[in-house]
């Protein structure tokens, strides 16, 4: 019995040596992918790094490229659009304006009353498929039959005065090649709509042939962008808006140049001596942009490689894809979560920037948010807290780099204006990333202050300007309305 004892104790003793040295290399195992993790995330920090020197220069960049953008066509990455506003208004706008905001599957129909404040009613209806790929006037006749029956539900709020036509704002978010402030051609169709027959058709004057064969009589005043509009709604309540900025799923500036600084304007110089101009500059790119590898295969694999690149680095159609390529190689590299690669990480655009946003907010002591989202979306079925950490850290990073980035573009834009230190300048901006991701937006605020100083900071103002595609249509409807020389003289 004693032998037998003997012999079962070592085999005791050599079992629990034998588990205690799986425990210790799974140990060592897991604290070398997690350093492997962590090495990483020390190389995005590293590569995503925008030391206020190097914000400068990004500053500085898109100065100069503005500078080329406004003397020739072609001469920057910026496009530097001509839009033909040359009237923001003023806040003493009166009378009855419509809008209609066509940008996606649907359309927007709104009239604004203004004098004092500003009274609104709003329609949105949906976009049957099969006009999104008929003809065209199949498309803008249903348009303006829906605008024909808004119009009809004019109620007494609403007042036109007698022998007025009524005026409208049309925002339109295709490529077009704008040739007034009303009259644009369709340069292709994007986001589902493939309508052969206007490509290269003013879409302005399809719509107006659509309008007069339902016995509509609407005079479209002017063919915007949602930027535009954006500015112009800023204007309206604030004479210092200088620029707007959208921050949503893309990104765009416009901003209001001397007239004087556009060599390539063609005709009279405006009697306001202004031109808005629609800078397109999601296509800006600078050696000094901070791009990593995930940026360049993002772009490798996008529908227009080479191209947006700004907007591919800060705006919230692609903030939450940049996460989602970190966190995969760090599942592959660095089994980040576990033996087996979840599979939907593997999934494009899986983890969108409202995800991401939510994540990089999270409070609660345990990061239970981030938790219930890498369960929910990416079906990681358990996640330490170390782990949800280290997510939230990427969100940082990748949040913080596209905010400092595009603070910097806005502090181009006011080198190009050379706005005084003490002179106030606003930024109307709208748009989801700006709205909604109050880490971003407070990170751009900070980055302000860094870029200016305390004291100029303080005269340079973000502020969110709401609806321009719907509002800011209808204001420069009204801002360039055909009856203010009537009332002027």
């Amino acid at each position: 019995m004693g032998k037998v004892a003997v012999a079962a104790a070592v085999v005791c003793t050599a079992a629990v040596c034998a588990a205690a040295v799986v425990v210790l290399r799974r140990q060592m195992k897991s604290s070398g992918e997690w350093a492997k993790a962590e090495a990483i995330f020390r190389e995005l920090q590293d590569k995503c790094g925008t030391p206020t020197a190097k914000l400068r220069q990004v500053a500085d960049a898109m100065a100069v490229e503005m500078h080329a953008g406004v003397a020739s066509d072609g001469g920057s990455k910026l496009k530097m659009l001509i839009s033909f506003v040359d009237n923001l208004p003023t806040g003493d706008e009166k009378g009855l304006f419509y809008a209609l905001d066509l940008g996606g599957t649907n359309f927007r129909v709104m009239r604004v009353q203004l004098g004092g404040t500003i009274k609104q009613e709003c329609e949105q209806v949906s976009i049957p498929p099969h006009f999104m790929v008929g003809s065209s006037h199949e498309l803008f006749d249903f348009i303006a039959g829906v605008v024909a029956k808004f119009v009809a539900k004019e109620g007494e709020d609403f007042h036109l005065p007698p022998g007025r036509q009524r005026e409208l704002g049309f925002t339109f978010s295709f490529p077009v090649r704008q040739s007034s402030l009303a009259s644009g051609t369709l340069i292709k169709w994007t986001k589902g709509f493939f309508i052969e027959d206007t490509v290269g058709e003013d879409v302005v004057g399809e719509l107006k042939k659509a309008m007069e064969k339902v016995g509509l009589d609407m005079r479209v005043t002017a063919l915007i962008n949602d930027t535009v509009g954006t500015l112009a709604r800023g204007r309206y309540t604030d004479p210092d808006v200088v620029a707007a900025v959208i921050l949503g799923t893309g990104t765009n500036a416009a901003y209001v140049e001397s007239a004087q600084a556009i060599p390539k304007l063609e005709g009279d110089l405006p009697k306001s001596g202004d031109m808005v101009i629609n800078m397109e500059w999601g296509n800006f790119r600078s050696t000094h942009l901070p791009l990593t590898e995930y940026d360049q295969s993002l772009d490798d694999e996008s529908l227009n490689p080479g191209e947006q690149i700004f907007e591919k680095i800060i705006s919230g159609m692609y903030l939450g894809e940049i996460v989602r390529r970190v966190l995969l190689r760090m599942a592959e590299e660095a089994s980040f979560f576990g033996d087996s690669i979840p599979p939907n990480l593997k999934i494009p655009f899986i983890l969108r920037t409202p995800d991401m946003s939510e994540m990089h907010h999270d409070t609660s002591s345990d990061l239970k948010v981030v938790g219930k989202k890498l369960k929910d979306i990416l079906e990681v079925t358990s996640s330490s807290l170390k782990m949800r950490r280290m997510v939230v850290e990427v969100c940082d990073v990748v949040a913080s780099r596209g905010a400092r980035l595009a603070t910097a573009g806005i502090v181009g834009i006011l080198k190009k204006l050379e706005r005084g230190e003490k002179e106030r300048s606003v930024i109307a901006v709208d748009g989801a990333l700006f709205v909604h991701y109050t880490e971003f937006r407070n990170c751009m605020k900070s980055t302000l202050k860094e870029l200016l100083g305390e004291a100029a900071s303080d005269r340079v103002i973000l502020e969110h300007s709401n609806d321009g595609s719907g509002i800011g249509a209808a204001l420069i409807a009204a801002s360039h309305s055909q009856y203010l020389p009537v009332e002027e003289s």
